[in-house]
């Protein structure tokens, strides 16, 4: 009975094993049919990524092509006739008449028009506008242009005649809001044809500094720019880079001539001051504080001994150098001194990607400014009434 009962068991488990064994099988048989099956009935991944690739740059271009079609009515040629006192190449001779192109765009209803002063040169003699449909306005004015010592590039046309077209003004937007990464359009002059010209890229960086290449081989030194790959040439100059949302948040003024792809623009917000100026006044009135100074770096900070390293640092009086503090200006009359270290224009704090000046364009003329300043390592507070920067 003992080996009866023990054959009985070998079988018994021999039949289990059977089973599992055919069990498994069975699941892995239908494991790999359905892996099989699933991959025949799903996409293909690529073709997927292809696909959506597609749909992200379509919906892209759209985006481009309404913010142009928004904007445009608002975007002019500006056209400029200027003689130079520079002597001719061929000729010898002074007195010459030039012929250049520029972009602008429309501010009011009622016909005022912000571009680059370098659009509009002094000897200007003559300047028209085209607007996005091909009319040529000729009775037009220029109300003013920053200084060339300025590091605001700006000048102001106004419409006198728009020959009974509804002149269409931009919206401006706050480049204060703007990130590196923001989409930016940059709309312009198609060398002096009234079609315009539209690029776009990114916002690749703000608080720039640079040295421009003026007429006549002078250089300028601009302030608190941004940065964009948005391809801007000579044409966009004075032309609107907008947002995604078609306001204007930028002023396009300069191209990096030693490499491709790296534009610049004023902030709109450093250029609202002067546009109230002149809605309101009919001039360009430049506020001004009347102080030689330097951002603050932490090197520029280390090397002048400074506790603080961030602000607008009133620079001592050297030899050959003008005034640390103009005699009989706002921050004069304030009692601001030498060594000053200008830390915040109300609330705003002055830094790398803040300057002074940009601050200082947010305001008018007759507006009063509370000044706080570190001197010898104490922090006080100074109220200044802003005049007009004087025109010399």
């Amino acid at each position: 009975m003992a080996n009866i009962a023990s054959t009985n068991n070998q079988q018994s488990r021999r039949r289990f094993a059977e089973l599992g064994l055919l069990l498994l099988t069975c699941l892995t048989l239908g494991f790999v049919g359905g892996w099989f099956g699933s991959q025949a009935g799903a996409p293909n991944n690529s073709d997927e990524r292809t696909e959506q690739a597609r749909q992200v740059v379509s919906e892209q271009s759209e985006l481009i092509s309404s913010i142009a079609r928004e904007v445009g009515p608002s975007v002019v040629s500006v056209n400029v006739v200027s003689r130079s006192n520079e002597p001719d190449l061929f000729f010898g001779l002074g007195d010459t008449e030039q012929q250049s192109a520029g972009t602008g765009f429309i501010i009011s209803d009622d016909g005022y028009v912000v571009t680059n002063r370098h659009v509009v040169p002094e000897g200007t003699s003559d300047v028209s506008l085209t607007l996005s449909d091909g009319t040529e306005l000729t009775d037009i004015k220029l109300v003013g242009r920053t200084s060339e010592s300025d590091p605001l590039d700006i000048a102001f046309l106004k419409i006198g005649d728009a020959k009974g077209k509804d002149l269409q003004p931009a919206k401006l937007g706050d480049s204060s809001q703007m990130k590196v990464g923001d989409m930016v359009v940059a709309i312009g002059n198609a060398l002096g044809q009234f079609q315009n010209t539209v690029t776009s890229g990114i916002l690749s960086g703000y608080g720039r500094d640079i040295e421009a290449s003026g007429r006549g081989g002078n250089t300028e030194s601009l302030q608190n720019l941004f940065q964009t790959d948005a391809a801007i040439n000579q044409g966009n100059s004075g032309g609107p880079l907008v947002n995604a949302s078609g306001e204007v948040v930028g002023i396009n003024t300069a191209v990096a001539g030693s490499a491709e792809n790296i534009g610049f623009a004023i902030p709109v917000n450093d250029v609202k001051g002067l546009i109230n100026s002149v809605l309101k006044e009919g001039k360009l009135l430049r506020p001004y504080l009347g102080v030689r100074y330097v951002m603050l770096t932490d090197d520029i900070a280390y090397q002048y001994n400074l506790d603080t390293n961030r602000g607008a640092y009133i620079v001592p009086r050297s030899r050959g150098s003008g005034p640390s503090v103009v005699p009989d200006s706002p921050a004069d009359k304030a009692g601001l001194q030498e060594k000053d270290v200008i830390t915040k224009i109300n609330d705003s704090q002055l830094d790398e990607n803040n300057s002074l000046i940009s601050e200082l364009g947010k305001h008018s003329v007759g507006d009063t400014v509370r000044l706080t300043i570190v001197r010898s390592s104490e922090e006080i507070t100074l109220e200044v009434k802003l005049e007009a920067a004087p025109q010399d």
